[in-house]
C-alpha cells in the first residue's frame, strides 16, 4: 500500500535490493522468502519482538536520487504481487515524467506530492465506509493482526500488548493481540514460529495471579486446555479489557448479542498515540457501568466527564471532599470516604445554575438550585467555565421544567388532553385504565380503627424519625445520602413509606419519571394477548402469597396480572419467570400499580441482572458466588455442605425469590427494604450469617434433607417483634414445626449481626466473583445443551456420542460466526432460547453449504453447491430459510449411514420439488403435476365430503383436537410407494449429479459403464410407461395391447411399474448388446454418455468437467417429452442390476476424518482470499 514518505538514512540495512532504476528501489526484507540463513532468523526475530511493521509487510519502494544520500520510503507490501503493482504504477506513469526534471529536489518534492495525493484520494474514497480516528501506527498493526491469524476485514482489533507466552516451561516473547472475537499470539524467534487463536465464546476462566513459575500472569483456560501469558507492561489493563471481551463473548451465547460500537462516542481532542476508537469505546463502557452501578442510574445514561471537587453539606457544616460526576440527565457527587454523602441531581430538577463569587476559603465556587428550594454548592472545581457551560448544554437538551417530573418529549402520541390530566394528577398511567392508585396494604388499612398500641406507637416513631431526617438532608431524589440513611433503613422503614423510599433508592422513581404513560401503554398492548408467558401468569396468580387478604380476591389478583403482563410485554426475552409472582405480589402491597411495575423493571434488568431469564443465570452465578463466599468465610462448614450437596439447593430459592418465599413475611420484607439500599451484598450477608448461626447443627448433619430441615425450620421462626400488621401465617412454618417449637430469631438481631460479621464485603468484589462465575455457569449450560442434543439425538441417528458432540460443535460455530461476523440474517433472529435445545441454533443456506462441502460424503465438484441447495430446501421444512441441528444430522445421518435404498430415496427427492427451487421446479412441476393431478383430485374429492360432515364435530369436540395433534406427533413412515414419479428432465439432472458423484471415486469407469447401462434402461423403461400414464384412454388401449402372458411381479413394485418392466425386458438384450459393443472402445467414449442419448431424448455430452446444473428452461438441442415419467421403484430396481453401484451406495463410510479436515479448515475459513508466497514466486518469475 501507498505510504506517507518517511525518510531512511540506511537502504541497505537488513533488506535486500531486488529490482532498480535510476529513481526508484524495489526492497525485500532479510529472512523473508526462501533462504536468509542465520541473518535472517536474527532479523525476523528482531521483527516481532521489536513490533517491527517489516514483519507484516516485507516489501518496500525506496524514492532515491543521485545526489543525495537520504532515500524515502513510499510504499510498502505484504507479498510481491502487491508491491509488484506499485512498481509497474511508478514506471508506467511517473518514470517518463520525472526524468525530464533537471533538479533532483524538484523530483523528490514532485513525487512525494503524488503519493500523498493518491493516499488523501483512497481515505476520501474509504472515510464513508468507515469513519475511525486511529493513528497509523494502530491501524498497522491490525492489519497485521489480520495476515498472520487470516482474520476477514469485519475482525477489529481493540488493542495489542508486548508479552510472553509460556509454551511449556519456556517463555516466548512476541506480541497478544485482543479483537473483539479472538485472544490472538504471534512469536517468532529464531526461527520457531508459535500461532495461537483463541475464541472468547471458548474461554472458561480468565485468572490474573502471581506464582513462583508464573510471575504476575494471565491465566486463559478452555474446555481443553490453559494458556498462560506474563511479562505484560500493565497487566492490569490487559486484565480488565481481557475481561470485558469475555463478558461481550458470553453475553453472545446467552442472548445472542452481538456487539455494536458505539458511534455517538466524542472525538477525542487529539489523536491518541496507539489507542483504537474500539479501546476508548471500551474503555467508555466500563466507566459508564461503574458510574450507573453507583448511582442506580438508568442503563442508557452516558457519563460525559468527572472531576474532583468538595460539597458543602449543611447537615454537618462541613466541605466533602469526592467527585462530581457529569452525564445526559444528571448531576452526581460521592465521596472519597465511603458511606460520608451521596448525591443525585436530575438535570430535570435543575432550576439554576451559577458561578458564585471565589475566595481563598471557597475557591471556583458553583451553585446549583433546584424546583424543590435545595441550594447545593461545590467548589474547588478545576476548569468551572467549562464545566458550567457543559450543565448548561445538557440543560438546554433537558425537558421543559414546568412539566415537573413528566418529560413532555416522551408524550409524543399520546392525546394533550390526556397528558395534561396525568401530570395534573401526578400520575403516569392512563387515567382511563384499571389500574390501582395505591399500595394494596394502604386499600385494606384506610378503613381500620387506629391502633394505639406499643407497636404502633414504635411504628410512629420511626416515620418521625425519616420526617426529621428529611428536613435536614431533603426529601426525594435529591437527598443527601449518608451512614444516617442506612442506620435508618436497617431499623426498617415505615409502612407509609416503604413505596417511596423502595422507588428512591433502586432508581426505579428515575425511570418512571423519563417514562410517564409507559406502562399505560404497556397494559393496553397487553390486553388480550396471549402466550406462553400469559399462560404461565395465570398459572402462578392464585399462588402468589395466597395467605394475605389482598391477594384473595380480584382487586389483587387483577393488578398482579396487569403488572406481570406488562413486564412480558416490555422484555419478551425474559416473559415471565417463577418467582417473579412473589416478588411482584410484595411491591403491589406497598406500591401503587404502576410504580410496582418500574420497581419490578429495576430489578429484573438492573439489581438482579439475568435472574429471571429462562435459565435463571444470573441467581446461578450469584449461587456460585455465594458457594466461594462461605469457602472464604466458613471453610469448615463449606467442605462438609459440599459432601452434602446443600448450598446448591438452598441458595438458589433464596436469591430468586429475596428470602420472601423461606421467611415470614414481616421479617422478608425488612430484607427487601435493606436490598433496595445497598443491593445484593444485604442478600450474601444475611445469607452467611444463617449459615454461620447454624453451624454446629450443620457439621453434625449426615445427610442433605437434615441440612435442608435444619435451615427450613431456622428461617420459618426468623420474626418481627416490631411489626404493626396481624401476623401472616407463613404456610412453610406451617407444614414444618414440630412438637416443640424452635427459639425465635429477631430478624433485626440477624441484620445486625450479618453487618457485624460479614459487612466487609464490598459490591465491586462481588462484581468482580460474578464475572469469574458468569464464565463457568454460562459454558456449563453449554455443555448441558450439548449433552442434551446428543442424548436426544442418539436415538435419531447412527452417529456415535463423539461424532454428534463434533457436529454439534461444529455447527455451533456456524451460528456464532453469523452472530460477530455478520450473515444475511441476524443471528438473534435464528436463536429462540424457549426452543427445545435441538432446535435452539439454526444456519443459513450459505452457512449449510460450507458444512455440507467439508462433511457430505457425496462430492460431487461444482455440483457440490446446487446439490447442498436442494437438500438445505429439503430439509427446511417451516421454509424459514433457517435449518436447525437435528433437520442438519437428520440429512447427513441418511447419506452416512441409510441403507442403499435410503440413500437412493433421498437422493431421488433432491431432484424432486420442493428440493427443486422455483426456477428449476417450473418446467419440472408442469410434469409432475400432470401424473400425479387426477389421483389426488379424486382424493381430495372423496375426503371433501367428509370434511364438510366433520366441519361442525370439531368445532364442538375438543378431544378431536388432541386426538389430532397426538397423530401429528407420531412419526410418519414415509414408503417408496409415496414419492412421486420422475419426469424426464428431473431423470436427467439425477444422472449429471451421479455423474459428478463418481468422477472421484477409484472405479470411475465402471461406474460409469454402469450407470451409463442404467441410464438406457430407465430410458426405455420410461418411453413404454408413458403409453400406460397418458390418460385413461391410452392406458386402456395399452391394456388391451397387452400379451396374455405376464412376467412374474417383482416383490415392491406397483402393477403399472411391473408392466413398464414386462415390456423393457424384450428390449434388454440390445441394450446390454450395446453397451458390451462400447467396452472396448476408448474410455472417454463411455463417458460421453452416447447410450443415455439412444432413447428419445436428445441430450447434449455431459462428459465434460464443466458445471452441469439443471436450470429448469429448455436446454438448447433438446426435445422433452411431457408424458414420459418413471416411479422410484423403477429406479431402485435398475440400480439393483449393477453390482458397482450397489457397492458405491452400500459402502459404510466414516464422518471422523471429514470432522477433522472441518475443524482444521476453520482457521483457513478466516482468511477471505490471500496467495501464498509460493504461488507469488512462481507468478513472479
Amino acid at each position: 500500500m501507498w505510504i506517507h514518505p518517511e525518510e531512511v538514512l540506511l537502504a541497505g540495512a537488513l533488506w535486500v535490493s531486488e529490482r532498480a532504476n535510476p529513481f526508484f528501489i524495489l526492497q525485500r526484507r532479510k529472512g523473508h522468502g526462501r533462504g536468509g540463513g542465520l541473518s535472517g532468523l536474527l532479523v525476523g526475530t528482531l521483527d516481532v519482538v521489536l513490533d517491527s511493521s517489516a514483519r507484516v509487510a516485507p516489501y518496500r519502494i525506496l524514492l532515491q536520487t543521485a545526489d543525495s544520500q537520504v532515500y524515502w520510503n513510499i510504499a510498502c507490501g505484504s507479498s510481491r504481487k502487491e508491491i509488484t503493482e506499485h512498481w509497474d504504477w511508478l514506471e508506467t506513469n511517473l518514470l517518463q515524467t520525472i526524468s525530464i526534471f533537471d533538479n533532483d529536489e524538484d523530483v523528490t518534492t514532485f513525487v512525494k506530492g503524488k503519493i500523498s495525493g493518491i493516499i488523501a484520494e483512497e481515505n476520501r474514497l474509504n472515510q464513508a465506509e468507515e469513519q475511525e480516528e486511529d493513528c497509523g501506527k494502530f491501524r498497522e498493526a491490525e492489519l497485521k493482526m489480520r495476515r498472520l491469524f487470516g482474520m476477514p476485514d469485519e475482525e477489529k482489533l481493540v488493542n495489542y500488548y508486548s508479552c510472553s507466552y509460556w509454551k511449556g516451561r519456556v517463555p516466548r516473547q512476541g506480541w497478544l493481540y485482543l479483537s473483539v472475537n479472538h485472544l490472538c499470539f504471534y512469536s517468532f524467534l529464531l526461527g520457531k514460529e508459535v500461532t495461537l487463536i483463541v475464541q472468547w465464546t471458548e474461554v472458561t476462566q480468565l485468572e490474573k495471579n502471581a506464582t513462583l513459575v508464573f510471575p504476575e500472569s494471565v491465566r486463559v483456560s478452555t474446555r481443553h486446555t490453559e494458556h498462560f501469558f506474563s511479562m505484560f507492561l500493565n497487566i492490569n489493563d490487559t486484565f480488565k479489557l481481557m475481561e470485558q471481551l469475555a463478558n461481550i463473548a458470553m453475553r453472545q451465547l446467552l442472548d445472542n448479542e452481538a456487539f455494536a460500537a458505539d458511534r455517538s462516542l466524542p472525538k477525542p481532542s487529539k489523536t491518541l498515540k496507539n489507542v483504537s476508537a474500539l479501546k476508548r469505546d471500551f474503555d467508555a463502557r466500563a466507566k459508564n457501568e461503574r458510574y450507573r452501578t453507583m448511582f442506580r442510574l438508568t442503563q442508557d445514561e452516558r457519563l460525559d466527564g468527572h472531576t474532583d471537587c468538595t460539597l458543602w453539606t449543611p447537615f454537618a457544616k462541613m466541605h466533602v471532599v469526592g467527585q462530581l460526576f457529569i452525564s445526559n440527565n444528571y448531576i452526581c457527587f460521592n465521596s472519597r470516604e465511603e458511606d460520608l454523602c451521596q448525591l443525585i441531581i436530575p438535570l430535570r430538577e435543575v432550576s439554576i445554575v451559577e458561578k458564585a463569587d471565589s475566595s481563598s476559603v471557597l475557591p471556583c465556587p458553583v451553585s446549583i438550585s433546584t424546583k424543590n428550594k435545595m441550594t447545593f454548592l461545590f467548589a474547588n472545581l478545576k476548569d468551572r467555565d467549562f464545566l458550567v457551560q457543559r450543565i448548561s448544554d445538557f440543560l438546554q437538551r433537558t425537558p421543559d421544567s414546568s412539566w415537573g417530573d413528566v418529560s413532555p418529549l416522551s408524550l409524543i402520541g399520546h392525546s394533550a388532553s390526556a397528558a395534561s390530566d396525568s401530570v395534573q394528577k401526578g400520575q403516569h398511567f392512563h387515567p382511563g385504565l384499571p389500574t390501582v392508585s395505591q399500595g394494596l396494604l394502604q386499600l385494606y388499612h384506610k378503613d381500620a380503627p387506629e391502633d394505639l398500641g406499643p407497636k404502633a406507637m414504635k411504628e410512629k416513631m420511626k416515620e418521625e424519625a425519616w420526617n426529621i431526617h428529611f428536613s435536614e438532608f431533603g426529601r426525594g431524589v435529591c437527598m443527601y445520602r449518608t451512614s444516617r440513611t442506612r442506620e435508618l433503613v436497617l431499623n426498617g422503614i415505615p409502612e407509609r413509606l416503604r413505596g417511596e423510599l423502595w422507588l428512591l433508592f433502586s432508581g426505579a422513581q428515575n425511570e418512571m419519571a423519563a417514562h410517564p404513560g409507559y406502562y399505560g401503554d404497556l397494559v393496553e398492548q397487553a390486553m388480550g394477548l396471549c402466550s406462553l408467558a400469559t399462560e404461565e401468569i395465570e398459572r402462578d396468580l392464585h399462588r402468589s402469597m395466597p395467605e394475605h387478604r389482598a391477594f384473595q380476591n380480584e382487586t389483587g389478583i387483577a393488578a398482579l396480572r396487569r403488572v406481570l403482563t406488562a413486564y412480558a410485554h416490555r422484555n419478551p426475552g425474559i416473559g415471565y419467570c417463577q418467582a417473579m409472582n412473589i416478588v411482584t405480589s410484595v411491591l403491589l402491597l406497598y406500591c401503587p400499580e404502576e410504580e410496582a411495575f418500574w420497581l419490578l423493571v429495576a430489578l429484573c434488568e438492573r439489581m438482579l441482572p439475568d435472574y429471571y431469564n429462562t435459565r435463571v443465570v444470573g441467581a446461578l452465578v450469584d449461587q456460585g458466588v455465594f458457594e466461594e463466599l462461605t469457602r472464604a468465610f466458613l471453610p469448615l462448614l463449606y467442605e462438609h455442605m459440599q459432601e452434602l450437596g446443600v448450598i446448591s439447593t438452598i441458595s438458589l430459592s433464596w436469591f430468586l425469590t429475596l428470602f420472601l418465599s423461606v421467611m415470614p413475611f414481616d421479617s422478608a420484607v425488612l430484607l427487601v427494604d435493606c436490598f433496595f439500599y445497598e443491593g445484593i451484598k444485604v442478600i450474601f450477608q444475611v445469607a452467611l450469617a444463617v449459615l454461620h448461626d447454624n453451624m454446629e447443627a450443620l457439621l453434625s448433619c449426615n445427610d442433605e434433607g437434615e441440612a435442608m430441615t435444619i435451615l427450613g425450620r431456622y428461617l420459618d421462626n426468623v420474626v418481627n417483634k416490631q411489626t404493626v400488621a396481624p401476623p401472616i401465617p407463613h404456610l412453610h412454618a406451617l407444614l414444618t414445626s414440630g412438637d416443640e417449637p424452635p427459639p425465635e430469631i429477631d430478624v433485626f438481631e440477624l441484620i445486625k449481626s450479618s453487618y457485624e460479621k460479614f459487612g466487609s464485603l464490598r459490591s465491586d468484589v462481588i462484581e468482580q466473583m460474578r464475572f469469574k462465575q458468569r464464565l463457568k455457569v454460562i459454558q456449563s449450560l453449554e455443555d448441558t445443551a450439548k449433552r442434551s442434543v446428543v442424548r436426544a439425538m442418539m436415538t435419531e441417528s447412527a452417529f456415535s456420542i463423539e461424532e454428534l458432540e463434533e457436529l454439534y460443535c461444529l455447527f455451533k460455530s456456524k451460528h456464532m460466526t453469523s452472530c460477530y461476523w455478520g450473515s444475511s440474517s441476524s443471528a438473534a433472529d435464528r436463536h429462540d432460547p424457549s426452543l427445545p435445545y435441538l432446535e435452539q441454533y439454526r444456519i443459513d443456506p450459505a452457512q449449510f453449504t460450507q458444512l455440507f462441502s467439508a462433511l457430505a460424503p457425496w462430492v460431487c465438484g461444482g455440483h457440490t453447491s446446487t446439490l447442498s441447495a436442494r437438500l438445505f430446501r429439503l430439509l427446511d421444512q417451516n421454509q424459514d430459510g433457517l435449518v436447525n441441528f437435528k433437520e442438519f444430522i437428520t440429512g447427513l445421518s441418511g447419506m452416512y449411514h441409510g441403507d442403499m435404498t435410503e440413500k437412493l430415496k433421498l437422493l431421488y427427492k433432491l431432484h424432486l420439488p420442493p428440493a427443486l427451487c422455483p426456477e428449476e421446479a417450473e418446467s419440472a412441476l408442469e410434469a409432475t403435476n400432470f401424473f400425479t393431478e387426477d389421483d389426488r383430485g379424486e382424493e381430495r374429492k372423496a375426503g371433501c365430503g367428509d370434511c364438510e360432515d366433520k366441519k361442525e364435530d370439531r368445532l364442538k369436540d375438543y378431544r378431536y383436537y388432541l386426538r389430532m395433534w397426538a397423530k401429528e406427533k407420531e412419526p410418519k413412515t414415509e414408503t417408496i410407494k409415496d414419492l412421486p414419479r420422475m419426469n424426464q428432465e428431473q431423470f436427467i439432472d439425477l444422472c449429471k449429479t451421479l455423474y459428478n458423484m463418481f468422477s472421484e471415486e477409484p472405479l470411475e469407469q465402471q461406474l460409469y459403464h454402469s450407470i451409463a447401462t442404467v441410464a438406457s434402461l430407465l430410458l426405455r423403461i420410461g418411453e413404454v410407461g408413458k403409453k400406460f400414464n397418458n390418460g385413461g384412454k391410452r392406458t386402456e388401449h395399452a391394456a388391451q395391447a397387452l400379451p396374455p402372458d405376464s412376467p412374474e411381479e417383482e416383490e415392491g413394485g406397483s402393477g403399472e411399474s411391473q408392466v413398464c418392466r414386462a415390456l423393457a425386458e424384450a428390449q434388454l438384450e440390445p441394450a446390454a448388446q450395446q453397451a458390451s459393443d462400447e467396452e472396448t472402445k476408448d474410455d472417454t467414449s463411455v463417458s460421453s454418455y452416447s447410450v443415455v442419448s439412444s432413447g428419445s431424448l436428445q441430450c447434449e455430452d455431459i462428459a465434460d468437467d464443466t458445471v452441469l446444473v439443471g436450470d429448469g428452461g429448455q436446454r438448447q438441442g433438446s426435445v422433452l417429452d411431457v408424458d414420459w415419467s418413471i416411479t422410484f421403484e423403477q429406479v431402485l430396481a435398475s440400480l439393483l442390476t449393477e453390482p458397482p453401484l450397489v457397492d458405491y451406495f452400500e459402502r459404510k463410510r466414516d464422518i471422523g476424518s471429514k470432522i477433522v479436515a472441518c475443524k482444521a479448515q476453520r482457521a483457513v475459513e478466516r482468511q477471505t482470499s490471500s496467495t501464498s508466497e509460493h504461488e507469488l514466486a512462481q507468478a513472479s518469475v
